[in-house]
C-alpha cells in the first residue's frame, strides 16, 4: 500500500497556462492527475486537499466489460 512518504503532489502550470497537479510516486511514476486544468494555483490546489480528504479509503470498484 502507498503510504504518504511514497508519493508527492507536485503542481504546476501547463502549456495553456493553466494550473494542474501531478501525484509522483518515489520511483517517478505518475499515479494520480488533476484530470484538468485550474485557473489559479489556489484551485488546483484546493483539488489536491479535495482528493486528499475525500478519498483516503475510496472504494474499489471493478467493473466488467461482459455483462
Amino acid at each position: 500500500m502507498l503510504s504518504m512518504s511514497d508519493a508527492t503532489f507536485e503542481v504546476f502550470t501547463d502549456a495553456a497556462g493553466q494550473w494542474r497537479w501531478h501525484l509522483i510516486h518515489d520511483n517517478g511514476n505518475i499515479i494520480a492527475d488533476s484530470g484538468e486544468g485550474y485557473a489559479s494555483r489556489q484551485k488546483a490546489e484546493q483539488g489536491i486537499e479535495s482528493v486528499k480528504r475525500n478519498a483516503p479509503d475510496a472504494e474499489i470498484v471493478r467493473i466488467d466489460e461482459s455483462s
